[in-house]
């Protein structure tokens, strides 16, 4: 039997796991040990194979697997680079991405991919059409965390598609009858109409009532709206109200935009902690930055 774990994630949560046309489906336990997957260090093209358009800004992208008949067998949290388009010298972009997909997929994995107005990759992939490829691969250094997660606690701290790394544990978790991880999450949009994954995340929260729960956190919301849940931004006090305090094996999993990194633990390519986080106390084997 497995060791029983217990996760506290931060984020936000809604009906089933979909999102308009497209759909996560149940949490589903598919972990498989670092050194699995079908990408590795060298750059792999390929075809994507459908587009789901999921909000005004977000997009899901479908592409097949290197060997179409088998799961892509990526480890639990870990992520792929992409590379696509070029800059002013000829070079590709590239930008890591976890996928929404588990490995329970035969065939082909997921991307949930926020376009940026200035974001080159992003504004790339938005241009591909069914049939076009784009370079991935994997490294070690890709794997952030493992499962199991070694804690009773998660906290997860979340903004837009920083959602993805996150559903990829929930599947760990919440798919394992064995683990008893309690999980909390802060979730971080601009408006309520904006929220990613808002049903499936609902649909989790009500379908585990004692191990999940999400708090959706709303900071460009129109007033007058009829959204009566928590406005603003993830603040200390929202913290420490939702999330066991440093030293009560507790693991806190933070995924979002740059300014949600320096506001809450410091820059993502930083080890120590800083911010907010840091000031509570958080040790650095205490957060983990995706």
């Amino acid at each position: 039997m497995m060791q029983k774990f217990g996760i506290l994630v931060i984020l936000s949560v809604t009906g089933v796991l979909s999102c308009n046309a497209f759909t996560i489906g149940k949490p589903t336990f598919a972990v498989v040990p670092p050194g699995s997957c079908q990408l590795n260090d060298d750059w792999s093209s390929l075809p994507l194979k459908k587009v789901d358009e999921i909000s005004d800004d977000t997009k899901v992208f479908t592409f097949v697997n290197p060997d179409p008949s088998k799961p892509l067998n990526l480890p639990t949290c870990g992520c792929i680079l992409a590379q696509g388009g070029k800059d002013s010298e000829g070079n590709g972009y590239i930008r890591p991405y976890t996928p929404v997909s588990t490995n329970a997929m035969v065939g082909e994995f997921q991307l949930m991919v926020k376009i940026y107005p200035d974001g080159n990759l992003s504004r790339h992939m938005s241009s591909l059409k069914v049939g076009d490829t784009m370079n991935f691969k994997h490294i070690k250094f890709n794997v952030k965390k493992q499962y199991p997660f070694g804690v009773k606690n998660v906290g997860m701290l979340v903004g837009g598609t920083g959602i993805a790394p996150m559903v990829q544990a929930l599947h760990a978790v919440l798919g394992n009858t064995d683990d008893t991880t309690k999980v909390t999450m802060l979730y971080g949009s601009q408006r309520s109409d904006q929220i990613l994954c808002e049903e499936t995340l609902a649909e989790w929260c009500k379908d585990y009532p004692d191990r999940l729960s999400v708090i959706h956190v709303l900071s460009n919301e129109p007033e007058g709206s009829s959204w009566n849940g928590e406005r603003g931004f993830i603040t200390e006090d929202l913290i420490q109200k939702h999330i066991p305090s440093p030293g009560s094996s507790v693991n806190i999993f933070m995924c979002g935009p740059p300014p949600m990194y320096n506001a809450l633990c410091g820059a993502r390519e930083e080890e120590d902690i800083s911010g907010v986080l840091g000031n509570m106390g958080y040790a650095k084997e205490e957060v983990t930055k995706f």
